[in-house]
């Protein structure tokens, strides 16, 4: 009663159907009972473990390769069917579609980044002063393009998705908008200025 049940019974727990949740708890299930015989002969043979490990870790590699593929293809092309999770639906497809058909200084933030360091770096205090001060103007500009930006999504949100989950999208598209237009993934799917 309390030991452990051994690795064959835990396994075909897992394995069991689910019972039939349109059926009437009282109406017959359709079929006739199988015998016990017949039930514990049914439970060995649906837990399949492969004999050898080296051939099953080779498929389930194989497995995980071609769903990579599927993904990486996915990313390039806008297949909405196999793309990863995080970027799956609706809700997400519009916040990279609103995302991407606008100008935003963001984008910019890490190639101008790279030029004030670069500037920073020289021994000359004048410029390194220019330089400083042209980071914090820029990253202020960027702080106030990200608050227009999620104001602009959220009223979008609410207009287009009322009632439905939109926990996350928001915070997605400000990642998006942080990436260059050239290097986002999923590849954007409509031009600067059209209406998502």
């Amino acid at each position: 009663m309390f030991r452990r049940r051994s690795d064959d019974a835990a396994a075909s727990a897992t394995v069991l159907e689910k019972p039939d949740e349109t059926r009437h708890p009282q109406a017959k299930k359709g079929r006739p009972t199988p015998k016990r015989s017949e039930a514990e002969a049914n439970r060995r043979t649906r837990v399949t473990v492969p004999k050898d490990r080296k051939e099953a870790a080779r498929q389930a590699r194989e497995r995980m390769r071609s769903e990579r593929e599927k993904q990486r293809t996915a990313l390039m092309e806008g297949d909405e069917r196999h793309l990863p999770a995080r970027d799956k639906g609706p809700v997400r497809k519009f916040a990279r579609d609103y995302v991407d058909a606008r100008w935003s200084l963001a984008e910019f933030f890490l190639p101008a980044a790279v030029v004030i360091l670069v500037l920073s770096i020289v021994k000359v205090p004048a410029i390194q002063l220019l330089s400083t001060l042209l980071f914090l103007l820029f990253f202020v500009l960027v702080i106030l393009d990200f608050v227009r930006l999620g104001f602009g999504l959220r009223k979008q949100f609410a207009e287009r998705f009322a009632g439905q989950n939109t926990r996350g999208a928001v915070a997605y598209g400000l990642m998006r908008i942080l990436q260059m237009r050239r290097l986002r993934l999923p590849k954007p799917q409509v031009r600067r200025g059209e209406k998502p």
